[in-house]
């Protein structure tokens, strides 16, 4: 296939999304030759841990990102746990970066190992997508001693999906003209949006993949959904109007939880909190963002949601010692006690440049 008619297969945006494998524990493999080929976490260990990177050894017992450390431990007792260093990440995340900016500038990171990158017009005039995106992984196999597993396609959602498909170490290119088949058959928890919950209840609705989603109109979904509807009806017709956004100073850091059940207990909701403030701690620490605003997120069964935020006067969400007690606070005057809880986020806003 000569250059031109590569170019001719992806008439619209040329998206690639780049994910690196299991990032903070691949890391710590390369640098340490001695953990190669073992099950590593990365992650705090003890009866409050929680497991932020699993190498793929240790994936074959079960054990994933936000696992609590006993539970990761249960799984695979011979575990090596390792303390993270973030500072070391950032800096090999900043690497990975820089080379994404040989091929083009409009690259929109999602965390610190993941990004898209719009190559529809790339700095070095290579004009195939799929080209580039393995220029990119031979690169970081070359020069960082790391693997990365890519998607392309014509829009974020389908390259995000696409990336999925040959973890670790892999590339998967959906074409314009596949990409149809490709979502039909997609099953839907693949799709983004869909957690346990949502998944749960599209079964009952006999939607189990792509095609079956296919089948229900604008607006059954937008009744049964809400405003999430539109982006399932959307998704499984293979359109996505959002575009690639570089962003040059991050606004906020934040992150959420669905529970696979309905939370209505003050105690359950502590709980679950707890995990998500860890999360978001995590989060602050390899961003090195700092902000003056935090943010309760609450998602009821019924979908509607709720915000409430907190802006003290000396802002620290730094240390779980500060973080806990002000989220506590957030949910004590948001929550409608008893009310069923199918999600709980918090994030950090209001940069302390712009406060």
């Amino acid at each position: 296939m000569s250059g031109s008619e590569r170019r001719a297969v992806f008439p619209a945006q040329k998206i690639i999304h780049i994910d690196m494998d299991a990032f903070f524990a691949s890391v710590e493999q390369r640098d340490r030759p001695e953990l190669r080929g073992k099950p590593v976490a990365v992650g705090h260990e003890g009866s409050r841990g929680v497991v932020a990177t699993a190498s793929y050894e240790a994936r074959k017992y079960g054990v994933h990102s936000a696992m609590s450390s006993l539970k990761a431990r249960e799984l695979c007792p011979h575990l090596i746990f390792l303390p993270p260093d973030f500072e070391r990440y950032r800096a090999v995340s900043r690497q990975v970066f820089a080379l994404f900016h040989d091929y083009t500038d409009l690259v929109e990171a999602l965390s610190i190992d993941e990004a898209f990158l719009d190559v529809t017009c790339d700095k070095q005039g290579i004009g195939d997508p799929v080209e580039i995106a393995r220029r990119i992984r031979r690169r970081i196999r070359e020069e960082l001693r790391l693997t990365a597993s890519a998607g392309v396609a014509q829009n974020l959602f389908l390259a995000k999906v696409a990336s999925e498909q040959r973890k670790p170490d892999g590339l998967f290119v959906v074409r314009p003209e596949e990409q149809q088949l490709f979502i039909d058959l997609l099953p839907i928890e693949s799709f983004w949006g869909v957690g346990k919950v949502t998944a749960r209840r599209m079964h009952q609705m006999g939607i189990h993949a792509g095609w079956h989603l296919r089948q229900y109109s604008l607006q059954s979904l937008r009744a049964e959904f809400g405003k999430t509807g539109q982006l399932f009806y959307e998704f499984a017709r293979g359109i996505d109007r959002r575009r690639v956004e570089p962003v040059a100073d991050r606004k906020s850091v934040g992150c959420e939880r669905t529970f696979e059940a309905d939370r209505s207990t003050r105690a359950q909701l502590i709980i679950e909190l707890y995990h998500v403030a860890l999360e978001l701690l995590q989060r602050l620490e390899t961003s090195g963002f700092r902000g003056n605003t935090l943010t309760l997120k609450i998602k009821y069964a019924d979908f509607s949601q709720h915000t409430r935020s907190i802006t003290p006067p000396l802002p620290a969400f730094y240390r779980k010692e500060d973080l806990l007690p002000l989220a506590k606070r957030l949910l004590q005057e948001g929550w409608e006690a008893g009310r069923p809880v199918r999600l709980l986020g918090l994030a950090v806003s209001n940069p302390a440049a712009e406060g």
